[in-house]
């Protein structure tokens, strides 16, 4: 069934629409325009920027989630005049299959993959969308809508913060702690900017982790009844023995997968199935291998304080942690004073690595400043005994000397595989 452009959409789309981005939601956002019918001029840093000649010739903008509402581009486009929409909301005015939306500080890949597993392995049609996997725009250009299907989607706070058409048929908000304060003004902004997203769901069909009611008591809003899900401390389940499920942090991902699977009538002995034969993506704290009797795990995708907690927590005794990256703001110091128990040795890294020294100095956390992160991986070997662990966790997002967190993490599984190598041959 071909897609088709609203009323309300239609004078829009008169004139060629600006695509603010030239990244994977850029590219997803020209796909769909294209099937559309619809010409797109892409405006990004690198290739072309956007003047106040340019507003004049457009009557719509879409925006990439790199681009914030006070983005000078943004403003520039809301001077002249011209409406802008994010690429997730966009092309949610084109889905006519069922959405189910994932939200959290940490957890919201695993439990959006989770579901699709889930989904997927009951045979229902399910997919991976959002802020993972496809973009959304690309997901219903594919699918021509999606009609039959379920979008799982994982939506970021840059994304929900300015969604005005994006309609879920339920919202999933695993946790909140402490993140992306270098876009969001406070705590309270981050907040807020998720629970945009619980203003397009619908009362009965909304799922919170017992963090996020408690900062929403703070803030003044309310979840209770069966939104209200008790996903800290819950005893040990049998069933899930075996799985990623069976221990923090991935068992609140569990019982918010639970919650919503019990409420949508499914049979809850298929979700506990599917958790068996369900395995973690790369990146989120596995082991990558020993040397000399050391275990080194790969933690990456922990690119904030919240992560680098629950990672910690894990291990039986102090680890020895590669940590730093580029700041994302917060309070630096209360993070190193609530880690500084679990710690052994700090191996630092990247652009706050001067910062951590200074507050590892302050809490007595043994630590290194390191130029690089093969330098990390060399100190951390020497500081760890056998017996011992080190853990890549950085708590801190990787673009200041890597691509992405997938980057950060294959070449450290790398240079692990090479301490491995040089000790064969010693």
């Amino acid at each position: 069934m071909p897609l088709v452009i609203p009323e309300f959409l239609q004078p829009r789309l008169r004139r060629p629409v600006a695509i603010f981005g030239a990244g994977v939601s850029g590219e997803g956002t020209g796909l769909l325009l294209r099937r559309l019918g619809v010409p797109g001029i892409v405006y990004d840093a690198k290739l072309r920027h956007f003047t106040p000649a340019d507003a004049a010739g457009h009557h719509l903008v879409i925006v990439s989630p790199g681009f914030a509402p006070d983005h000078p581009w943004v403003r520039l486009a809301e001077e002249a005049g011209v409406p802008w929409v994010g690429e997730l909301d966009f092309a949610s005015i084109f889905w006519r299959g069922r959405l189910v939306a994932i939200t959290g500080t940490n957890g919201k890949t695993t439990l959006t993959e989770f579901l699709v597993h889930a989904l997927t392995a009951t045979g229902e049609n399910a997919r991976v969308t959002g802020n993972i996997g496809l973009p959304f725009s690309q997901l219903v250009t594919d699918s021509e809508g999606g009609e039959g299907q379920i979008a799982v989607c994982e939506v970021s706070s840059f994304q929900a913060e300015t969604l005005r058409h994006f309609r879920a048929d339920a919202t999933l908000w695993t946790n909140f702690a402490e993140d992306h304060l270098e876009r969001h003004k406070d705590l309270k902004a981050y907040f807020n900017a998720k629970w945009n997203l619980v203003n397009f769901t619908p009362a009965q069909a909304f799922f919170a982790g017992a963090s996020v009611q408690r900062h929403a008591r703070n803030y003044g809003r309310t979840i209770e009844g069966a939104s209200a899900v008790p996903s800290e401390g819950a005893p040990a389940d049998a069933r899930l023995a075996g799985t990623v499920f069976a221990q923090y942090p991935q068992r609140e991902n569990f019982e918010l997968a639970a919650a919503w699977w019990r409420a949508s009538g499914r049979e809850e002995k298929l979700l506990f199935t599917a958790a068996r034969t369900f395995r973690l993506g790369r990146h989120r704290l596995s082991p990558v291998g020993e040397h000399d009797g050391v275990a080194f795990w790969n933690d990456s995708k922990a690119t904030n304080f919240h992560a680098v907690e629950a990672a910690l927590a894990g291990f039986a005794q102090p680890v020895v942690v590669i940590l730093g990256g580029k700041p994302k703001g917060g309070d630096l110091a209360a993070f190193v004073k609530r880690i500084a128990p679990q710690v052994k040795h700090a191996c630092l890294i990247g652009e706050t690595a001067a910062e951590l020294a200074a507050y590892c100095r302050a809490y007595q956390v043994a630590h290194t400043a390191c130029t690089s992160l093969a330098d990390a991986v060399k100190c951390a070997a020497g500081q760890a005994a056998r017996g011992e662990a080190v853990v890549l966790s950085p708590g801190f997002a990787s673009f200041d000397m890597f691509r992405n967190y997938e980057d950060r993490g294959d070449q450290f599984e790398q240079l692990v595989r090479e301490l491995a190598s040089a000790a064969s041959l010693r």
